[in-house]
């Protein structure tokens, strides 16, 4: 028997371990893909629930939301609750649905703008004491909103604003966290190199943000938008202390306000569930268009 030098030992293949008994071609266990599937069906389902219950309980009348019959595919009446709708208290729903347009539209749109000269300048420049001012932006994230409506209401009292379109159009112009995350876009889509390149070709710091800093962060701008659009849409309390006239109410005071009299009125129910559908459609609305910018930004950030 010829006796190996150790590197023809080394070199030579070595036997396999004989699998213990028992356990030969067992695969760890892990959840099989039906599995999956089924419990993400399942959540979807769960999800996707309370939309189904509106969109059936809108099409009901007063009979069938008290006895229970939403979700039965029979006796729809959508057309009927619409009408009712439109001529309800001399077609108010529809003033408050403009109300929120505007309150929701005109704010956000401000709203990210401000933030992101906000975040633009915190990224950009450097002054004495940046660092602890972004922190003190940063503390008002903490703050809830619910807590800033008394001292809101002092303020716009002081000032005449109560019971006015400026007082809930106003506040919904400051958003800390919108700031924090357009210093976030801005740092990731605004190379500063850029920036140099439009100075030194003779470019203002105002033309410099305009024409290349805005543009390049419009990612940034949309999220921010969108975040406040749906804050300003489903605000409540704000406009439910600071409106007492109803034809400044948004639709969510609105619906709140003929929610309080179905118990009186039951003729009430129909309109509520018929308006808060109607009042989902802007946001989606909202998503949809924009969410092609989101893709672009994305797309921009990659080959970056």
């Amino acid at each position: 028997m010829k006796t190996l030098s150790p590197p023809e030992r080394a070199a030579a293949p070595q036997p396999r371990p004989t699998p213990a008994p028992g356990r030969a071609g067992r695969r760890p266990w892990s959840p099989s893909k039906a599995a999956v599937n089924g419990a993400l069906v399942l959540f979807t389902l769960y999800t996707l629930l309370p939309l189904g219950w509106l969109l059936t309980a809108a099409a009901k009348n007063t009979p069938d939301l008290l006895g229970g019959n939403t979700l039965t595919p029979a006796d729809f009446h959508l057309g009927q609750n619409l009408h009712d709708l439109a001529a309800a208290d001399a077609g108010i729903y529809f003033h408050w649905y403009l109300n929120s347009l505007l309150y929701a539209g005109l704010g956000a749109l401000g709203c990210a703008f401000v933030c992101v000269c906000a975040g633009y300048a915190f990224e950009v420049y450097g002054f004495r004491g940046k660092e602890k001012l972004f922190g003190l932006v940063l503390l008002g994230v903490l703050v809830p909103t619910t807590a800033l409506a008394l001292p809101m209401y002092l303020l716009a009292s002081k000032v005449g604003l109560v019971n006015t379109f400026w007082a809930v159009f106003v506040p919904s112009l400051v958003n800390p966290f919108g700031v924090y995350l357009a210093r976030v876009f801005c740092a990731g889509y605004v190379p500063g190199e850029v920036l140099e390149a439009a100075r030194v070709d003779g470019a203002g710091e105002l033309r410099t943000f305009w024409s290349i800093g805005l543009r390049m962060v419009m990612p940034g701008f949309v999220t921010v938008f969108l975040f406040q659009f749906t804050a300003i849409w489903n605000n409540f309390f704000l406009p439910l202390v600071m409106l007492s006239d109803s034809k400044l109410f948004p639709v969510s005071l609105g619906l709140y306000s003929w929610n309080t009299q179905t118990r009186s009125e039951p003729s009430y129910y129909p309109l509520v569930v018929t308006g808060s559908l109607l009042a989902i459609v802007p946001l989606v609305v909202a998503f949809i268009a924009l969410q092609r910018h989101w893709k672009a930004g994305l797309t921009a950030g990659s080959i970056k």
